[in-house]
């Protein structure tokens, strides 16, 4: 039987970006908050961890674009049934096997999901992700054109020579920083209802893996440029109650690409959070990455 994960972590994740688009809006722009500084989805960084998981583990993930053999996206049913079978409507224990089947899927047990198909369940995740904020002092997007080998169908001129015109966004440089939490009780009720296998440490393991992993194994061509930087993990010891706040302010990214921890190191010295620590652990290239004011305390390992 997998050995149970019982303690809360709070950490985060640094996405590093240069002349790269690691969150593209619809209009292909980076994000922009309202006073315009540039952000990404938590949406983005669990995608790349799903798509690691899938791709470089093997592990089968639920919330995750598949298709048909027309080709077509799989419905939410038509996914279920693609993993557990055909669905029986009629069946009065429907919720609970529906419930039972997709906490055996790593990234719904990690990041919970809605399922509004056949019938209606929510599992709330044990590990929530922010949005990312660009903690680079500055947010320089510039746009290039490009051009397609093929003619715009819609140019009628016969004689004309010209090809398609295209348009891409890219953030000169970005320093992305997630924050996440975990709590292995979000999924307790749920666990204990179906008799399931909750958190393990198993899993811990393979989301760890992915925050160190996932955005550097997803390169796409407007994603090339952007990888995991560093990971920050800070597990608490098993009966701690304390609740800790984003750490997406005490961050600082200078001009220099030095990432400060100085705020970080003076908060968890202070007395009431450090009897709650368990261990501190930090993830990033020595190489390529300049880490200062670490806590003195803390394990050092190579993303």
């Amino acid at each position: 039987m997998a050995q149970e994960f019982n303690n809360r972590v709070y950490g985060f994740a640094i996405i590093k970006s240069i002349n790269s688009n690691y969150n593209a809006d619809f209009s292909g722009q980076p994000r922009r908050l309202p006073n315009g500084k540039v952000y990404a989805t938590d949406k983005v960084l669990k995608y790349s961890i799903r798509n690691y998981w899938k791709n470089a583990l093997g592990e089968d993930v639920f919330y995750f674009k598949s298709l048909t053999d027309d080709m077509s996206p799989r419905t939410l049913d038509e996914t279920y049934e693609k993993y557990f079978g055909k669905i029986d409507k009629k069946d009065k224990n429907l919720r609970k096997d529906v419930l039972n089947n997709i906490l055996s899927v790593l990234d719904v047990r990690l990041f919970g999901g809605t399922y509004a198909g056949a019938t209606n369940i929510s599992v709330h995740g044990t590990c929530q992700i922010t949005h990312g904020l660009n903690k680079f002092p500055e947010d320089i997007i510039y746009s290039e054109q490009i051009m397609s080998p093929f003619k715009n169908p819609s140019d009628k001129n016969k004689d004309s020579t010209m090809t398609t015109l295209g348009n891409q966004s890219k953030l000169e440089e970005g320093h992305y920083v997630h924050h996440f939490s975990i709590n292995p009780k979000n999924i307790e009720e749920d666990v204990e209802r179906v008799n399931a296998n909750g958190l393990s440490q198993e899993d811990i393991e393979k989301l760890k893996e992915g925050l160190r992993k996932g955005v550097s194994f997803y390169d796409s061509a407007s994603k090339s440029g952007t990888e995991n930087e560093v990971l920050f993990w800070v597990q608490l010891k098993e009966n701690s109650k304390l609740v800790m706040p984003s750490f997406i302010d005490f961050v600082d990214v200078q001009e220099d690409r030095v990432i400060d921890l100085s705020k970080v190191k003076d908060y968890l010295l202070q007395e009431h959070v450090a009897n709650e620590i368990e261990s501190i652990e930090i993830y990033y290239n020595k190489a390529i990455t300049n880490v200062e004011n670490a806590p003195d305390n803390a394990v050092f390992h190579t993303i």
